[in-house]
């Protein structure tokens, strides 16, 4: 995985973290999938590991459980308190969590590792601070995620306009050696137009590259370029996101 810019990544959701809720659908779409996955079950104390505005904490906290809520974000920390998400908030890296071992029944974290340097490295931090007997619940978006908006900006210009995640394969490979099971799921949100598919990426702070990037706005004619190359459906600008839910049971 390309080296990441922690601090430019927690700047790019901190400037969201007041929007994030008006262009949530695939969070919530994705957090329903990553429960199915994991099944029905309580859990006493649960970590929300890049818990964002704090949706999912508050999902917990009213099922019952005590949630520690963490993000590299202070900005949407910060939104999550004000949202009374969780028990406990704590500014940190999903790579390097300053708790001790042991501590959670379930260790949930969705849409949240692809931002960080190692999978494995953030999936060792998963796993340790939960219990012998709990569950890390995870969600990561896969490599073929938002096609269209690739498709689009080919006909404008040949930089890097969203990250390329990691493989099924890759993933995978990262889980090697724990007892876990998987669900890959494709979720399309639909648009009216490029600009709004576009917005929605940058209305959940979505729109750091690690690759780095030129802030120009786009012309006239490379807006129409974009939409004319943008492959439609019925109309609709799609966006599609490939997902991997995955759950480790901790030894």
């Amino acid at each position: 995985m390309s080296p990441v810019n922690k601090q430019a990544i927690a700047a790019a959701f901190g400037r969201a973290a007041q929007s994030y809720s008006r262009h949530d659908e695939l969070q919530r779409r994705s957090a329903q999938g990553l429960r199915w996955a994991l099944g029905e079950d309580t859990f006493p104390q649960v970590l929300d590991a890049g818990c964002g505005p704090g949706s999912n904490s508050r999902y917990w906290r009213n099922a019952g459980s005590r949630v520690t809520a963490i993000d590299l974000s202070a900005e949407m920390l910060d939104q999550a308190r004000q949202n009374q998400s969780a028990d406990r908030y704590l500014v940190a890296d999903i790579e390097a969590i300053p708790l001790p071992d042991a501590q959670f029944d379930l260790v949930w974290s969705h849409l949240a590792v692809q931002w960080c340097a190692s999978l494995p490295q953030a999936l060792r931090e998963l796993y340790r601070v939960a219990r012998p007997g709990g569950k890390v619940a995870f969600t990561t978006l896969l490599e073929s995620s938002l096609p269209e908006l690739n498709q689009a900006w080919e006909a404008v210009d040949q930089r890097p306009h969203a990250n390329r995640f990691l493989s099924q394969d890759a993933v995978e490979q990262a889980l090697d050696g724990w007892r876990y099971r998987r669900v890959v799921q494709t979720i399309t949100l639909s648009f009216s137009d490029a600009i709004s598919a576009m917005r929605s990426l940058k209305g959940i702070g979505a729109t750091h590259l690690h690759a780095g990037r030129e802030r120009k706005p786009l012309t006239r004619g490379q807006l129409q370029r974009l939409e004319l190359a943008w492959p439609q459906a019925r109309g609709q600008f799609p966006l599609s996101y490939h997902l991997f839910h995955g759950i480790i049971e901790r030894d």
